[in-house]
């Protein structure tokens, strides 16, 4: 079994919630385990409010030139690959040098150690180019008993 899919959703915050929803749902029918489905849910709110933040030109969250961003799922019978792409500036902290970590104290910035945090590979990226940034993660899925989807 393979279910994939990729959205191409306007880069406002209204969107992130949509994505979270259908993954969920997409989870959910196949049968994935709740903890696994929340974990993997948890992190592309993460990436998906990244994207709206901080994906292209304009003011983010409030509006303006909103721009969109992408995400790719790849569901399969071992594990779960999540993709989020945007058009803004990347990641200035890859150009060069590892990425800051986010301090307890900072104000912004724990999304992407929260995603580390809740699976199991993660690579954060820049697109080549005209730039973007790339936030690819994949958990190990576990099943229900009852999971109508899994190969037999």
């Amino acid at each position: 079994m393979s279910i994939w899919w990729s959205l191409h959703l306007r880069r406002e915050a209204a969107s992130v919630p949509l994505a979270r929803r259908l993954l969920l749902g997409a989870m959910d029918t196949a049968g994935v385990d709740p903890d696994i489905s929340y974990d993997l849910s948890v992190a592309l709110t993460e990436a998906c409010a990244n994207a709206v933040e901080h994906g292209g030109v304009g003011t983010g969250v409030t509006g303006g030139a909103a721009g969109h961003f992408r995400v790719a799922v790849c569901l399969d019978d071992e594990r779960c690959h999540i993709e989020v792409t945007d058009s803004g500036p990347g990641f200035p902290g890859l150009r060069g040098a590892k990425r800051r970590r986010a301090s307890e104290r900072d104000e912004n910035g724990r999304g992407l150690c929260l995603i580390e945090k809740l699976a199991d590979h993660v690579h954060f990226g820049n697109k080549p180019g005209r730039g973007g940034a790339v936030v690819s993660f994949d958990k190990i899925l576990k099943w229900r008993a009852d999971a109508p989807l899994i190969a037999s």
